[in-house]
């Protein structure tokens, strides 16, 4: 490599809370330009902001499972710039005492687990969002988002590459989502990063100077947008020209980045301590209560999925890759109590259903424990494997209830073995060539025959009773030989 390359992300992901950081305004996406806001949240003048509880909260919750040092004590600053999405003139953010501090997440990486240290998580409130008119050259802003709670997850630059950052990306997301403090929707703007790339010629420790790429909304774009500006970089340094300083927006449809302004220091933005909001502070009680709130996280849910109940990693990462799905999982488990079974019907099977319908595990349209009892239903022989997913396709296209389809379509296994028997009989009577076959040792015609019969009583047959009796009536036949 004759650059190597240094990346920083700064991660913003909005809270789900039900109002705004300092008013009651609602925070959901969408709705009509600027009627989700109010004077408090578009910063007119006589307003007082009153901060969120949930939010500071939420903002605990993420550092936690982050794993990050939570400050006793911690303020919230006005930070003083002025574009257009943002009415006040100033946002009310954190700049050297924010609430988190000192936490970080392992990745896996070509050469081994890699440590991704995060410097600090802060908690401010959104922008607005201007809408260009690329035909008549104007811009209209919309003040809905002004306000909602937001937190900024600022990595230390211990990124190499672009799959680390992707990587890093999605296991933040992840950890945001089962701390429930943020529905992390990249396509509605909810979860986006800032990416600060440099690039230094091999062999030497010195950081080049860095750039970032703003507001960028899935990790795919992430991806790209690193990619695209180490080889920029590495161009402009093959030229002899000097790497500006600056912030750059990233284009995802042509791949390409353009400069949007020169980039600005921390006392550019002139910091001082918001003066209408007073500081936080936490004991240690405050911090074990919501330490304690937190659910069960994906790497704890890894490490049980893989050591105590048995399941590949493959399929446990599958699994906990989202919380609606691996909380499908563990209401299935608990009801059949067979976690390997319960897995592999559910890759088999519920994902290849979602799948075909375009549809992700959130619109599954019966519970875990329902899957459970139809799993039952297949250890206990009251239904073969093969009707089971006749029955689950029945259950997302009709939500009814596993016995109830099993009932009024006849999948019930038959337990009566004179009718099994009388089928045998009539299938080893049409297939001659093969029972010849069989008895010279082709052991695979066994499977066509079991095949035949099962087709016969439509899947209803016990596989074990099919399999005894027709084994004893080819014995027989090899007996008259």
């Amino acid at each position: 490599m004759k650059y190597i390359p240094t990346i920083g992300l700064e991660i913003h992901s909005e809270l789900s809370t039900n109002s705004k950081i300092f008013c009651t305004c609602p925070v959901s996406f969408g709705g009509e330009p600027n009627t989700r806001c109010c004077p408090v949240c578009t910063g007119m003048p006589g307003t007082l902001p009153v901060l969120n509880k949930t939010a500071v909260e939420y903002t605990v919750k993420a550092g936690l499972a982050l794993n990050c040092e939570i400050n006793s004590f911690s303020k919230l600053d006005r930070k003083n710039y002025f574009y257009p999405d943002s009415p006040k003139a100033y946002q009310i953010s954190q700049f050297d005492l924010p609430i988190c501090k000192d936490g970080g997440l392992t990745i896996n990486t070509p050469e081994g687990e890699k440590f991704i240290r995060i410097e600090r998580i802060h908690l401010e409130e959104d922008a607005g969002k201007l809408l260009h008119d690329g035909f008549d050259k104007y811009s209209l802003a919309d003040y809905n988002r002004c306000g909602v709670p937001l937190i900024e997850i600022v990595t230390k630059p211990d990124l190499s590459s672009s799959e680390e950052a992707k990587e890093f990306v999605e296991k933040v997301r992840l950890m945001l989502l089962y701390s429930g403090v943020s529905d992390c929707r990249m396509e509605e703007g909810s979860m986006r990063a800032d990416v600060n790339v440099s690039v230094r010629p091999f062999g030497t420790d010195e950081l080049g100077t860095r750039t970032e790429m703003k507001n960028i909304n899935s990790i795919k774009a992430i991806a790209r947008s690193i990619d695209s500006e180490i080889r920029r970089q590495s161009e402009q340094l093959d030229e002899g020209k000097r790497i500006i300083q600056e912030t750059r927006r990233w284009d995802d449809n042509k791949g390409e980045s353009k400069t949007l302004r020169s980039k600005e220091d921390a006392h550019d933005y002139r910091y001082f301590p918001e003066p209408d909001i007073v500081p936080v502070t936490f004991t240690k009680e405050d911090i074990d209560i919501l330490r304690n709130m937190l659910p069960e996280l994906p790497n704890k849910r890894f490490e049980k999925y893989t050591t105590m109940l048995g399941l590949s990693e493959s399929d446990a990462n599958l699994l906990i890759s989202s919380v609606s799905l691996s909380d499908f999982f563990e209401s299935t488990t608990k009801e059949c109590g067979n976690p390997k079974t319960a897995s592999n019907f559910i890759i088999g099977e519920v994902l290849r259903k979602l799948n075909d319908n375009g549809l992700s595990s959130e619109n599954i349209p019966f519970g875990g424990n329902v899957l459970g009892r139809l799993i039952k239903m297949i250890e206990n022989e009251e239904v073969t494997a093969t009707n089971a997913k006749k029955v689950l396709s029945d259950m997302f296209d009709t939500g009814k209830e596993p016995e109830v389809i099993v009932t009024e379509n006849g999948y019930k296994v038959i337990n009566n073995t004179s009718e099994v028997e009388s089928t045998v009989k009539e299938i080893l009577l049409n297939n001659e060539k093969a029972i010849l076959e069989y008895l010279e040792g082709k052991e695979k015609t066994f499977g066509f025959l079991m095949g035949q019969c099962s087709k016969s009583l439509a899947g209803r047959g016990n596989p074990k009773v099919i399999q005894e009796i027709l084994r004893n009536e080819l014995n027989k036949r090899k007996g008259d030989i």
